[in-house]
């Protein structure tokens, strides 16, 4: 149950997202505790949210930082994540970024093609350093995921693909300000089914031996993050069950002496910690349904218009017989809705609803659509 009263949130402007750091430490802590069982090293996703509290309750933790911008970068170092726990990934980082990470001399770029290998190659010399790359390879697993958030299969834009591999390596032999450390894997997020992981193991085995037959020897694999969570029931699965999803990873993978594995965690650690708090503001009777229509919009929670995705829908005010409701937003757009059919108490105007497991991909995705206010941040 949420570890708030609704007298508490009355005292706040809706919408808000409010922040239970206490699930949090308790997410954080058990993650770290089954990841520590085979030395895995851990790194957060920034992009899942970048807020200062998370942050410093992450790195506090004892997890690395995983970013996508030159932002991102710049947001883990401030809030006290060592530069060497960070790692830069993402599939079109600019020359500014590439320079701010190099002068931070951050762990490690994860790299998606032969050209950005040449362009940090040509940045470095410039700086006279050396940049530690892992090469990101799309594996061609499926992730049986969203096709939006889909990430490793060869139709998707990112990471090298394996018929590319033999051409790499001879670029490499010529990229004099590159080292290769290691090699990244990342095959989509919200994945619910251990199966796919893996699946994902033995493929990352096959490009072990790979490797090794072409006398290449790595210090790390990264495989990435993907672990998903339970949006649908989050009261009785408010920590995922981490002891499985590494435990799988240290039976299956095929780890060479002295070899590191990395994780990129998001959503799995900060997810069902944050809820998006909004008030009813009218209640509009259509001909086949009712319209409960909030003052929170795609502005503040876009994932169930851009992903079709769903979020439990509570109201924390009515304890009245139940009623089928669209639950819609203010903005003005048709895909403002974030659940048709929603079973709720009899809904009335000023109603609290809370909108559940909005930690992860919620208010770091927010825009100014409609010239809208940024909802605040709450933390208890």
């Amino acid at each position: 149950m949420l570890n708030f009263n609704t007298e508490q949130l009355q005292q706040h402007t809706t919408p808000f997202y409010i922040y239970d750091l206490n699930l949090l430490h308790q997410t954080l802590e058990t993650a770290q505790q089954e990841a520590q069982k085979y030395n895995f090293h851990v790194h957060y996703a920034l992009k899942a949210n970048a807020n200062t509290p998370v942050l410093n309750l992450v790195r506090q933790h004892g997890f690395g930082a995983d970013c996508v911008s030159g932002n991102e970068v710049k947001a883990a170092i401030e809030n006290g994540f060592a530069p060497k726990e960070v790692v830069f990934a993402g599939v079109g980082k600019s020359d500014a970024e590439i320079n701010f990470a190099l002068d931070q001399e951050i762990f490690c770029f994860n790299c998606e093609s032969k050209h950005e290998l040449q362009v940090i190659n040509e940045l470095a010399e410039k700086k006279d350093k050396i940049a530690r790359v892992a090469l990101r390879i799309n594996p061609n697993v499926n992730a049986n995921t969203h096709k939006y958030i889909t990430t490793g299969l060869e139709e998707n834009k990112f990471g090298i693909n394996a018929w590319e591999l033999e051409s790499v390596l001879e670029l490499l032999q010529e990229l004099k300000h590159i080292e290769l450390i290691g090699v990244h894997f990342h095959i989509g997020s919200q994945i619910t089914d251990l199966t796919v992981f893996k699946n994902l193991c033995t493929r990352v085995n096959e490009f072990q031996e790979w490797f090794l037959a072409h006398n290449v020897t790595l210090q790390h694999i990264n495989v990435g993050g993907g672990l998903g969570v339970d949006y649908y029931h989050p009261d009785e699965n408010l920590i995922p069950d981490f002891a499985a999803y590494f435990g799988l990873f240290d039976q299956f993978l095929t780890l060479q002496p002295g070899q590191q594995v990395h994780f990129e965690l998001g959503r799995a650690l900060v997810a069902q910690c944050g809820t998006l708090i909004s008030r009813v503001l009218y209640i509009k009777n259509g001909v086949s349904t009712n319209f409960a229509i909030l003052d929170a919009g795609m502005t503040e929670l876009i994932r169930p218009a851009l992903y079709q995705s769903y979020h439990k829908i509570e109201n924390l005010t009515s304890k009245k017989k139940e009623v089928r409701y669209d639950v819609v937003g203010p903005i003005c757009e048709s895909s403002d809705c974030f659940g048709k059919a929603v079973m709720l108490p009899e809904t009335n105007r000023g109603d609290l609803i809370a909108i559940r497991t909005a930690g992860a991909y919620g208010e770091v995705m927010a825009s100014a659509y409609n010239l809208r206010d940024k909802a605040a941040a709450v933390y208890v």
